[in-house]
């Protein structure tokens, strides 16, 4: 058991999964712009906290970026291959639009302050479809347990994006003299940075090119039989590869029943903890806490708390399966959710806040792991860019279509923060009741894969 323990440590001593790790960090950094930073500022500006909850609908484009999805699958980038190149070209643009947001009176021009924000989520979603195209690309499909790994490494560098990067802006902001469009400036030089680790990974190989031919020699059959293609037949056989050929072989290969069972409960699995993370910074506030204290516990301490259960759920993964996984980080969720409610009854405790953050850090991690690798692993390299945003953005769009009334309901709540809480932790228990319904059918669909990749 040592030895089989010592394995899979070493599981993680591979060079991709630091890139992985690396990418994982440019994929979290843009949070800071457009959540936990934007918020702060909006806060400290006496916008109210429906018009911060309702801002969080602009996260409404990382639900929706499997409609563009495909063009990554098919569309090379002129530089830097066909994942690397569209990673390259979304930080860019991140870069731009953060440069506009720091330029913008926010409390004057709230409506053009969002539009900037929009083009950030917009451009940030693309970037994380590039981006989890790439761990999945080199991730080779015999490499189960370096596949959990990668999933580990890509939350862990989430995280580290969005809490340890994360926490820089609310130090800088408690520096007498510094305004939040200042800050602004300097995290556009942070994302300008991350770009240099783009040039230096390399790109995956696949046989992307041969999977797709055979699948446009297929539609190109049904549309013109054993005659040469019209112009306009060409056009559609591209569309039909692009964009209908990724999801029908998702589809066919788990059946549309569990398919859709799949779907379902990624939809559901973590609207609670959204509802929670869209008005937590607003909570720390309220309560009394410094930016400097939101920066110590709620960016760094969870930060370092979700790298090491971010690796240690990929362990787990590896060695007791993907529904232990999701199953055990459903409970923990809902549990570390009514800490906060306790939070909201002692007061600015920071002692409490370290304990919170702790669970919490440890929750997110562990189950975000365990969805990263569940997602990973139904994907086909082929089309790993629409596959993975199609059923990563039904996850995002249970946590912001539905979040982004989460300021409103403390509202009408009279800011009542503990019976929030609790209401989040409820909100999780529909999809772990899902979970456990489908269990078989992901225990099946575990050992189809194992039999496959092994």
């Amino acid at each position: 058991m040592k030895q089989t323990f010592k394995s899979t440590l070493l599981t993680y001593k591979d060079k991709r999964l630091l890139f992985v790790f690396l990418f994982g960090i440019a994929s979290g950094f843009p949070w800071v712009m457009i959540s936990s930073g934007l918020s702060a500022w909006l806060q400290e500006s006496g916008v109210s906290r429906t018009s911060i909850g309702l801002l969080g609908s602009i996260y409404v484009a990382y639900s929706i970026n499997f409609l563009w999805s495909p063009l990554l699958d098919r569309v090379r980038p002129p530089f830097l291959g066909q994942r690397r190149g569209w990673i390259v070209m979304a930080q860019a643009m991140i870069i731009l639009s953060c440069i506009g947001m720091a330029i913008v009176p926010v409390q004057q021009q709230l409506f053009l302050a969002g539009l900037i924000g929009l083009s950030i989520a917009i451009f940030s979603a693309t970037q994380d479809i590039a981006i989890d195209a790439y761990r999945i690309d080199i991730i080779k499909p015999h490499e189960k347990e370096k596949l959990a790994a990668a999933s580990a490494m890509a939350t862990a560098g989430w995280w580290t994006g969005f809490g340890g990067l994360g926490a820089i802006p609310f130090f800088i902001a408690d520096i007498p003299g510094w305004q939040w469009s200042e800050i602004y400036f300097v995290l556009a030089g942070i994302m300008a940075v991350l770009m240099i680790v783009v040039v230096l990974s390399k790109e995956p190989v696949t046989n992307r090119a041969e999977m797709q031919a055979a699948a446009s020699a297929r539609y190109a059959s049904m549309l013109s039989g054993d005659q040469p293609m019209t112009f306009i037949q060409k056009i559609l056989n591209w569309l039909l590869v692009t964009v209908v050929e990724p999801f029908r072989d998702f589809f066919s290969r788990n059946t549309f029943k569990l398919a859709l069972s799949i779907l379902l409960f990624i939809f559901l699995f973590k609207i609670g903890e959204a509802f929670l993370g869209r008005m937590s910074i607003v909570f720390y506030k309220e309560l009394g806490f410094t930016n400097s204290d939101i920066g110590s516990y709620s960016k760094l301490l969870n930060w370092w708390v979700t790298i090491v259960f971010a690796v240690i759920g990929g362990m787990v993964n590896i060695r007791y399966g993907i529904y232990r996984g999701l199953m055990t980080g459903g409970i923990a969720m809902a549990a570390s959710n009514l800490m906060f409610a306790l939070m909201a009854e002692v007061g600015p405790d920071k002692t409490l806040f370290a304990a919170t953050i702790f669970v919490d850090g440890f929750t997110a991690a562990w189950s975000s792991v365990a969805l990263v690798a569940f997602i990973s692993l139904l994907c086909n390299q082929a089309f790993s860019a629409s596959q993975y945003a199609l059923m990563a953005s039904l996850g995002v769009l249970g946590r912001t279509a539905m979040a982004s009334g989460s300021g409103f309901l403390v509202d009408w709540m009279d800011g009542n923060w503990s019976v929030f809480f609790i209401l989040t932790a409820v909100m999780v228990l529909p999809s772990l009741v899902f979970l456990w319904s489908i269990r078989e059918h992901i225990h099946r669909l575990e050992a189809r894969a194992s039999n496959t990749l092994e």
